[in-house]
């Protein structure tokens, strides 16, 4: 038995409807996962709706859900949404600072980022190791001998694109074989009108302001970004870890509870998750991958006479200068 019998046959077995729920701001790989595994279930006779929270932010996951006729709905939205519906978390797990605890329940959970921890799932396909939840859900259709949509296929290949940096971060060898056989049967010309809208025009000031604000520090940088956007805080760490020298990144910005944090590494000695869990150690929480993660830190954690960026610096370089002694 596949995953995915696994998956059909516990749905199966819903009390009432079934939902698909990624992270709350979905990006490329989060969108193509779920709209992928919707073509899944709805053909093992299984209908499930995606449904999200927040907003879509990036520029280019806008563009997604119009080039593909995915369709995505607010929870809020979701008149029907109640206690005896079931979800299938994608791209994300119960407890992380990115998702909403909606009141349905969450039987399932397709992941491939830092495990948290079994949370009542009866269905758990967590992999760390893979780089794209999209890889994932195009092995389910390898596996099962189901051909793949060319639509699907395009939006699974650009989710893979995206989140694995053009196969150079946190990449496996699932990455690389589900990427080529996805290559053959997409629709390229569509991914390349995607990559001509990754940002929108009002990104641009913020970005523009951000970046103002980077201070590189030996082989790490830190950027501050003043705007509650989840999207343009990855987009501008992985900008900073371009920049010549810089090899670690502590990116953060404002919410109105606190400040999410991003941090990215190519220095195979500095892990990623492990920085900022270092740096959120006793006061936030913190996770992800080794060449990537994030983290949120409330705002009642921080004394108010203590400098936040002293703080995330002092944290960050300790835990550096430490590893290098």
């Amino acid at each position: 038995m596949t995953k995915l019998d696994e998956l059909v046959e516990l749905l199966k077995k819903a009390p009432d409807e079934v939902f698909i729920q990624p992270h709350n701001v979905p990006d490329p790989d989060a969108i193509a996962a779920s709209f992928g595994l919707q073509y899944l279930l709805k053909i093992r006779g299984v209908d499930a709706q995606i449904v999200y929270e927040n907003a879509i932010e990036k520029a280019n996951s806008s563009k997604m859900l119009e080039l593909f006729g995915i369709r995505l709905s607010l929870a809020s939205d979701v008149a029907t949404l109640g206690e005896e519906d079931w979800t299938v978390l994608v791209d994300v797990q119960k407890g992380n600072s990115n998702v909403i605890d909606l009141v349905t329940d969450e039987v399932a959970v397709i992941d491939h980022h830092e495990y948290m921890g079994n949370n009542g799932y009866q269905f758990e396909d967590i992999r760390s190791e893979i780089g794209a939840c999209s890889s994932i859900i195009t092995h389910y259709y390898i596996e099962n001998d189901v051909e793949i949509p060319r639509m699907a296929a395009t939006a699974l290949l650009y989710g893979i694109f995206m989140d694995t940096d053009n196969l150079t971060r946190g990449v496996s060898e699932l990455d690389i074989n589900m990427f080529y056989h996805l290559y053959n049967i997409s629709d390229i010309s569509l991914i390349t009108e995607l990559k001509g809208n990754q940002i929108s025009r009002s990104d641009l000031q913020d970005y523009a302001k951000a970046f103002k604000t980077v201070e590189v520090y030996g082989e790490i940088g830190f950027l501050y970004l003043d705007n509650g956007n989840d999207s343009l805080l990855g987009a501008s760490s992985d900008i900073v870890i371009t920049i010549a020298g810089v090899n670690i990144v502590v990116a953060y910005s404002p919410r109105k509870e606190g400040y999410k944090f991003s941090t990215r590494s190519i220095n195979k000695e500095i892990k990623a998750n492990e920085l900022v869990k270092f740096i959120l150690e006793g006061r936030g929480f913190g996770g992800g991958h080794n060449s990537m993660a994030g983290g949120f830190l409330p705002i009642d954690s921080l004394e108010s006479d203590k400098s936040l960026h002293t703080f995330v610096r002092h944290r960050a370089i300790s835990y550096i200068e430490g590893k290098h002694n």
